[in-house]
């Protein structure tokens, strides 16, 4: 059976932007991956003191967003799940949904790779995946040795990359749209048509 290299693609996506897509397909690209799932996260740990958006309005602005790919999908495995979402738990569910010989490449910006030592359970996210690290607008390039001494192993399970650096965020999109500021080319057509139906972002 030939092995399906699947990239995993994480996020609050709230919203969803042409940021993630550029990078989803690069990385794609670059990597030679077959397809790549998004997954929105339920409530992650390292935001449980913020507000997020309705898990289901995240989770159908993905399903517009990638729309016509046939390469992207969207599993809501990390929404289902109750309390906190962490890593390692989700990687493990997909070693048990995908098919047995599925590569997975999970995708982080160089922000989290810093921190991979201190997440939960963080040897074993190593032991199952291949990590692809991409780059944050604003941030250093991580000391991948210092990292490995923290982390061993994690050197072994790192694909480095330095392009694309996409200088979009949520915070921002969500910022122009609380001013009244159009998003035009920072989401999707269908994107921004639902955040305007469901008035999502606006100052009440």
């Amino acid at each position: 059976m030939v092995s399906l290299k699947t990239g995993i693609l994480g996020g609050t996506f709230d919203p969803i932007h042409t940021g993630h897509l550029i990078l989803a397909e690069e990385v794609k690209k670059r990597l030679g991956l077959d397809e790549i799932i998004f997954i929105p996260t339920g409530q992650p740990y390292y935001k449980a003191d913020k507000a997020i958006s309705p898990a289901a309005d995240r989770l159908n602005m993905v399903k517009l967003a990638i729309s016509g790919k046939p390469y992207f999908r969207v599993m809501d495995i990390e929404i289902k799940r109750s309390g906190p979402t962490y890593t390692a738990d989700t990687l493990n569910d997909l070693k048990l949904i995908l098919p047995e010989k599925t590569e997975l490449y999970f995708i982080l910006g160089w922000d989290n790779l810093e921190a991979l030592p201190r997440w939960h359970k963080a040897p074993e996210i190593i032991r199952l995946c291949q990590l692809v690290a991409v780059p944050r607008i604003g941030q250093a390039k991580p000391d991948v040795d210092e990292l490995d001494d923290k982390l061993p192993g994690l050197q072994q399970s790192l694909i480095m990359l330095s392009k694309p650096e996409v200088d979009v965020s949520s915070s921002l999109v969500r910022e122009r749209l609380e001013n009244g500021q159009g998003v035009e080319h920072l989401v999707p057509e269908a994107v921004a048509a639902y955040i305007k139906e469901h008035s999502l972002y606006h100052r009440q």
